[in-house]
């Protein structure tokens, strides 16, 4: 008997980067209308595992599929992606940014404008969207690319470490941006080292440790089932491996990060008829 609530499914995953076995057989499924938080340390496979869930990366072996069963890099409209570089484009205002990205997917600039106006306001960005991108702080840029991952109306979104370098007033932004796509029924993939965060804004969580999952449950169930007092009592019990060196730091991670970023804006926009390519930071 299936689960029509099951939107995004990932089935036995491993993934290997030569020797290194990134992922190993990872199993769970994210339903429609949760927030699911992937928690571990860095090296232990969350952005490898949000690249698999986004279609970038395919699995060595297992499974990534979306909705009806389909593979989710045949579906990529469906996802919103905001990795930890934002890979905004500099001399570009912020909403010619979003307008861009949106067309790419065949969106009307009129129901992309007022999807980005409406969370816009939400994030305190209404003012700077006719700004330059060029000047805007790390909390400004993320903003802006939280605003072009939803401009198109996706029925996932996946955010890597989105709070990541942001001071306390834009990373509280951020999660309330997050509940209130929880309370309107939208579905996120919210990947954090920081448990207290995850604590804050994910129904469930998903705990990943050397390419493993440890465990997964509400908060409440981690604490009780590992017999703790609290949620970092409980993710040390399930980690006490020690953490193997992050491997994404290589060079070679630096050319796959590129294309992380491409896969998402598919080619440069220009200003002039002479196709002047314009910066992205």
């Amino acid at each position: 008997m299936t689960n029509d609530n099951i939107l995004l499914k990932i089935s036995n995953v491993r993934k290997r980067f030569g020797e290194v076995l990134a992922l190993d057989d990872v199993s769970f499924e994210i339903n429609s209308g949760e927030v699911v938080g992937l928690v571990g340390s860095n090296g232990a496979g969350k952005t490898t595992l949000l690249r698999l869930m986004s279609g970038v990366y395919r699995p060595t072996s297992g499974s990534v599929t979306l909705g009806d069963q389909t593979p989710v890099h045949l579906m990529r409209d469906n996802l919103g992606v905001v990795p930890e570089s934002t890979g905004l484009y500099s001399r570009l205002t912020a909403w010619e940014n979003i307008r861009y990205h949106s067309r790419l997917y065949g969106i009307d600039d009129s129901v992309s404008w007022k999807r980005t106006l409406k969370f816009a306001q939400s994030l305190d960005m209404e003012e700077n969207l006719s700004r330059y991108t060029k000047g805007f702080s790390r909390g400004m840029r993320q903003k802006t690319a939280l605003l072009r991952a939803l401009a198109h109306g996706p029925k996932v979104l996946l955010l890597d470490e989105p709070t990541a370098g942001l001071d306390i007033t834009s990373a509280r932004t951020v999660r309330a941006l997050v509940e209130q796509i929880k309370q309107e029924g939208g579905t996120v993939v919210y990947s954090t080292h920081q448990l207290f965060e995850a604590q804050q804004v994910c129904d469930r969580i998903i705990i990943i440790h050397n390419g493993n999952v440890m465990a997964n449950g509400s908060p409440d169930e981690l604490i009780n089932e590992n017999e703790c007092n609290t949620l970092e009592e409980a993710y040390v019990a399930l980690t006490q491996e020690k953490a193997r060196i992050r491997f994404e730091d290589s060079n070679n991670d630096k050319g796959l990060t590129k294309i992380w970023n491409k896969l998402f804006r598919p080619k440069t926009p220009s200003t002039s008829s002479n196709s002047e390519v314009i910066e992205s930071e």
